[in-house]
């Protein structure tokens, strides 16, 4: 069968390259179907629990998607007539946004007073032209003090005020409304950001901030589309420039980029052929694909370079090359192939899409690196190179100095090993939302400044559901909400609540004179109904309560605004919300929902179920091993420098940081079969040396020179590949793709220095036997 495949490669390359240019064409051809999903609820399954509670809750109540403006005043202070008279045209302005429902800020806030036995029910900021320096004061004395004001719509000093625009997204969960939706994205941050723009140049002296879930999406889509624009070209530079400097052969770097764009082509066409969609993180799927494919070319040619360098011709070194890496090759990329798709255990679609296509461009490069590579490069004319003579090749003096001082080296590793593995618990699973982008981007800037001036962007709703009609209007009901609403308040966590206990309290002061000391709940069933109507009939169009409360008035909404917390803090907040409703109100029905809190719990049963993926894949890898060198023993032996390069990624990330964020929960299922190429190459070079009758240590100088640079170019592109990851500015990509690296390179230094010493120290039985005959043999 090798002979058969040898034949068609190499005595029939134009047939090959016929048949490579079809492959390309038919495959590359599905790339029209892809289209694009920047919204965050690419990150949940339909399956997934809070999912279904959050889209359960919107439907119930008005939805409460929206886009914020945050205005910051130099002068420090909201409340004087030309910031004023700035919020209120924008406010105006905003209900002209795409897709808006409502509008919320200090202007049209309908504040409510007593007027003899009238209930006056008005905007807080009216003709401001008129105001008076007390009617201004007045304004932010209620609006400093009002509960569902304060840390939500201005924060608490009057330095800073919001706008929030409330707006109706399509659900983009399918190729005919996705579109729709990253459009409709796209369209309401466009409009807002050039309103505010247009504003900035009206009033200078103000700066304008964006926050909410439309620019967070916005901020998915945007990432993802400049990483695409801007990581993948990069990354086809540095490839050309490494190639050139190392392979030093023009063929053999155009044959290597032909590979990579065919490889790239027919994975992005197939994955459109079958229905996969383009997100956040499937946009790095070509980065990836062109960093493994390289791999294997590079072997490929550095063994045939090798070979011509031993005086062979460009046929025989390259029929070499092939017999010697085509089991290599194929089982680097089957265990890299399993390691991702092991990313099918993630709770996180589009990491297991992830997962999925880079698992198939692996295949793909594989085929064509021992398909069309071959075929091009006979194709092609490729300089002879001199036979040299001695260990003039820097590579093959390291080996020299790892043989010679694999006594020292065994120990040092081994102690490195222990602290590597006792940083690894410096690390803990913890998602901020927010945090997924870096400080340099304009929405992570709007976040932080809102999380130092206002409150966070972090929410929960709870949604109390009484199961009975009207079941709200009952004072049992409405103590139960306030009970909670003020528990909540008290939470160090909290930054804002609002609730409808504050709007009963504010009508019962106001319908007994604006007494203070009324301001507490309706202790009548009917009258507590006879509020509730008689303020949402003066409710001006866009500013009702079903946001708060359902139709037949059975349940209320309660959304908490926090801080920016982790993942482990969010849940355990949530817990404690629960916790205090199973004591206090355990007749009413609770649901927490947000988008913040979906992606607390999807980072901390990611981690749990790549775990479970990470053993799948270590078994299965070890099977591979065991069959491809043939041997339990070397089998056995490749498992730990296999496993070790991930304790030390992980131990310097510890020190590093400390932070497993989503993106860095799926490293380890995915660098496992990315570093089985050091080990299985080095391994079956050493093995093939072995069964020629070697010695050890001349194996181990036979693995150096035969395959050490083609271990040394492919790490460099791997390295720089996954570290140009690292200049997203989408943390979870640059996360993964700077711990990538660092595994990485702690694989090839393990190979070069643990896995040779330690064979040594393995072998030293028979090492000291050939070493006894070589003095027999000169006693003689």
């Amino acid at each position: 069968m090798k002979r058969l495949w040898l034949e068609v490669v190499i005595k029939k390359p134009w047939l090959m390259l016929l048949f490579g240019i079809v492959f390309f064409v038919v495959a590359g051809m599905g790339g029209q179907n892809l289209y694009f999903r920047g919204d965050y609820k690419v990150f949940f399954g339909s399956e997934n629990p809070q999912l279904i509670a959050f889209e359960k809750m919107q439907g119930i109540f008005n939805k409460n998607e929206n886009a914020n403006i945050i205005i910051a005043p130099k002068s420090g202070d909201v409340f004087n007539k030309n910031t004023l008279q700035l919020i209120k045209e924008l406010t105006d302005e905003s209900w002209q946004t795409p897709r808006s429902t409502r509008v919320d800020s200090l202007s049209n806030y309908q504040h409510t007073w007593a007027e003899e036995d009238d209930l006056i029910v008005e905007d807080l900021v009216m003709d401001i032209e008129s105001m008076t320096p007390q009617a201004i004061a007045r304004a932010k004395s209620i609006a400093t003090s009002e509960p569902n004001l304060v840390k939500r719509i201005v924060s608490e000093n009057g330095e800073v005020a919001v706008i929030s625009v409330t707006v109706q997204l399509p659900d983009g969960d399918n190729p005919e409304t996705a579109g729709e939706a990253a459009l409709a994205v796209m369209e309401i941050a466009k409009s807002i950001t050039d309103l505010t723009d247009s504003f900035k140049e009206k009033y200078p002296d103000h700066e304008f901030y964006h926050t909410g879930i439309v620019f967070m999406n916005d901020s998915f889509a945007t990432e993802a589309q400049k990483d695409a624009s801007t990581l993948v070209p990069l990354m086809f530079l540095m490839v050309i420039i490494i190639l050139w400097v190392l392979l030093r052969s023009f063929t053999g770097t155009f044959a290597t980029l032909i590979i990579i764009i065919v490889s790239i082509a027919a994975t992005m066409g197939i994955s459109g052929w079958m229905g996969y969609f383009l997100s956040t993180a499937t946009v790095n799927v070509p980065t990836m694909v062109m960093t493994l494919a390289v791999a294997d070319c590079v072997h490929v040619i550095s063994s045939m370079l090798y070979a011509m360098r031993q005086g062979q011709t460009k046929e025989q070194a390259l029929e070499y090359s092939m017999n010697l890496n085509l089991m290599p090759i194929f089982i680097t990329s089957a265990t890299t192939a399993i390691g991702f798709l092991t990313l099918n255990f993630s709770d996180v679609p589009v990491l297991a899409d992830l997962g999925n296509l880079t698992a198939l461009g692996v295949m793909i490069a594989f085929v064509l690196s021992v398909t069309l590579l071959p075929a091009i490069l006979t194709i092609l004319p490729m300089r002879a190179v001199k036979v040299t003579t001695g260990k003039s090749h820097w590579i093959e003096r390291l080996g020299d100095t790892v043989i010679d001082n694999h006594r020292k080296l065994l120990p040092i590793s081994l102690i490195v090993m222990v602290i590597a593995i006792t940083a690894t618990f410096n690390n803990n699973v913890n998602d901020i939302a927010t945090d997924y982008f870096d400080e340099s981007t304009a929405f992570r800037q709007s976040t932080d400044f809102q999380q130092e001036n206002i409150s966070g962007m972090s929410t929960i709703d709870f949604a109390l559901y009484s199961d009975e009609a009207s079941g709200l209007n009952k004072p049992e009901m409405l103590k139960t909400v306030d009970a909670f609403s003020n528990w909540l308040r008290e939470q160090p966590e909290v930054d804002h609540v609002l609730t409808i206990s504050d709007t009963f309290k504010r009508l019962n002061k106001n319908m007994h004179g604006d007494d203070e000391s009324y301001y507490r709940l309706p202790q009548d069933r009917e009258l507590s109904a006879q509020y509730l109507l008689l303020y949402e009939m003066s409710l001006p169009y866009g500013l009702d309560l079903n946001n708060q409360i359902n139709i037949d008035k059975s349940a209320t909404r309660i959304t908490a605004i926090l801080q920016n917390l982790g993942s482990v803090e969010f849940t355990e907040f949530e817990q404690r919300t629960q916790q205090w409703i199973a004591q206090n109100a355990p007749t009413l029905r609770m649901a927490a929902a947000s988008p913040n809190l979906m992606f607390a719990h999807i980072g901390q049963q990611n981690m749990s179920s790549m775990l479970i993926g990470t053993l799948f894949a270590l078994v299965l890898i070890s099977g591979l091993l065991v069959f491809a060198l043939r041997s339990w023993r070397l089998g056995a032996i490749s498992l730990i420098p296999n496993l070790v390069p991930a304790c030390i990624g992980f131990g310097i990330w510890g020190m590093y940081s400390g932070e497993i964020n989503m993106g860095l929960s799926v490293v380890l299922s995915m660098t496992l079969g990315i570093i089985v190429d050091d080990t299985v190459h080095f391994l079956s070079k050493y093995q093939h040396a072995k069964n020629e009758g070697k010695s050890t240590q001349d194996s181990i100088r036979y693995s150096f020179a035969s395959v050490g640079q083609a271990l040394w170019i492919t790490t460099l592109v791997l390295a720089i590949g996954f570290s140009i990851l690292a200049l997203s500015s989408f943390r979870l990509n640059a996360d993964m793709g700077l711990l990538t690296a660092i595994i990485i390179v702690a694989a090839l230094v393990v190979d070069f220095l643990f896995l040779p010493a330690y064979l040594l120290w393995l072998d030293k039985t028979s090492n000291s036997e050939k070493s006894q005959g070589a003095s027999d043999e000169q006693a003689a």
